[in-house]
């Protein structure tokens, strides 16, 4: 296993079906919060459902399909990024993210996002990497801005949610602009 150091006591590791009890009770602090915004966090109800959601994951990275890492801070998982999706034939890939109020206001998905998109353009060799958010969404939408995404338009009523259909949002990043920031 791997951590990369994220400063101020936080770290970033991948997050994997064997951490099941430690995302459950993390969910269970975030859900009220995430579940908005992420869509596995409403079904992430109980160890067997929170396990299922970190094999999906593991399921993708094996077929180099998707990633998730978790965000822990001072030792407690507080949130997390991922490839939501990651399509190598065709240079183009998804990340997502979502924090607990205890991670919040401290740059940590920035700040691991950066290495997420270091990773996915110089080893990996991506060329598009989108950030998809709901215009209500102000803090995600912040973070793209700051991760030097451009707004390439948005999705009329493309995400539902709890019976209700939201507007989507698609930032995007050109691995040329990031190689020349």
């Amino acid at each position: 296993m791997f951590a990369i150091d994220l400063g101020d006591g936080a770290e970033l590791r991948p997050l994997e079906p064997w951490q099941a009890e430690e995302f459950l009770a993390h969910m269970d602090r975030a859900r009220e919060g995430v579940d908005p915004w992420i869509p596995w966090a409403g079904r992430s109800t109980d160890l067997d459902s929170a396990r299922a959601t970190l094999q999906r994951y593991s399921d993708l990275a094996a077929r180099d399909a998707g990633r998730l890492y978790g965000i822990w801070l001072d030792g407690v998982l507080v949130g997390g990024t991922m490839f939501v999706s990651f399509e190598v034939a065709y240079g183009n890939c998804e990340i997502g993210c979502w924090l607990e109020p205890a991670g919040q206001g401290r740059g940590l998905v920035t700040k691991a996002t950066k290495y997420l998109i270091d990773w996915a353009v110089w080893e990996r060799g991506m060329h598009r990497i989108e950030w998809i958010t709901r215009p209500d969404n102000t803090a995600s939408s912040n973070i793209a801005r700051r991760l030097g995404m451009k707004l390439d338009g948005v999705l009329r009523e493309q995400y539902p949610h709890n019976g209700v259909r939201y507007d989507s949002e698609v930032w995007a990043l050109l691995a040329t602009e990031w190689r020349t920031r």
